[in-house]
C-alpha cells in the first residue's frame, strides 16, 4: 500500500505555529480512507451498500511537532482484526523524522446490527488479509 501525504495547512497549526494535536486524528482518518480506496472497497462503497464503520476507539502519541508546509507521511497498517472490529495502526514521519503513532478501533453496523466483514464483504475482508501477509 502506498503511504498517505498530507501537508499541513496554516489553519491547522495553533498560535505557537505548531500543528494542533487534533488534527493528528483528522489525518489519521484520511490516510484510513485513502488505505480503504487503495484496497478497492472504500468507506463510500461501504455507506452505499448501507454499512457504517463507526470508531470505537482512538489514541495518539505525539512524538514531534509539525509546523506549517510539512509534509506528512502516513503509514497505515491493520493492527488487529476480528470477526467484529479492525484496529489500525498509523505511523506519521515528516523525513525520517517520527511524529506521531496513533490506534483507531472500528467495527461495522448495518441497520443498527453489529455485521461480520468476512461475511458481509468477503472481497474485502480477504484484502485486508492479504494485507497483514505484506
Amino acid at each position: 500500500m502506498n503511504v498517505y501525504r498530507h501537508e499541513v495547512k496554516y489553519y491547522e497549526c495553533d498560535r505557537m505555529g505548531i500543528t494542533h494535536h487534533s488534527n493528528y486524528v483528522r489525518f489519521m482518518e484520511e490516510a484510513r480512507v485513502d488505505w480503504m480506496d487503495q484496497l478497492g472497497y472504500g468507506f463510500d462503497r461501504m455507506e452505499a451498500e448501507g454499512v457504517v464503520s463507526p470508531v470505537v476507539s482512538v489514541e495518539c502519541v505525539y512524538k514531534h511537532p509539525t509546523t506549517f508546509k510539512d509534509v506528512v507521511e502516513i503509514e497505515v497498517k491493520v493492527a488487529e482484526m476480528s470477526p467484529l472490529k479492525i484496529t489500525f495502526g498509523y505511523t506519521m514521519r515528516v523525513g525520517d523524522k517520527l511524529v506521531c503513532t496513533g490506534r483507531s478501533v472500528h467495527c461495522f453496523f448495518e441497520n443498527g446490527r453489529p455485521v461480520k466483514l468476512a461475511e458481509r464483504f468477503p472481497q474485502l475482508y480477504e484484502g485486508v488479509l492479504n494485507s497483514l501477509t505484506c
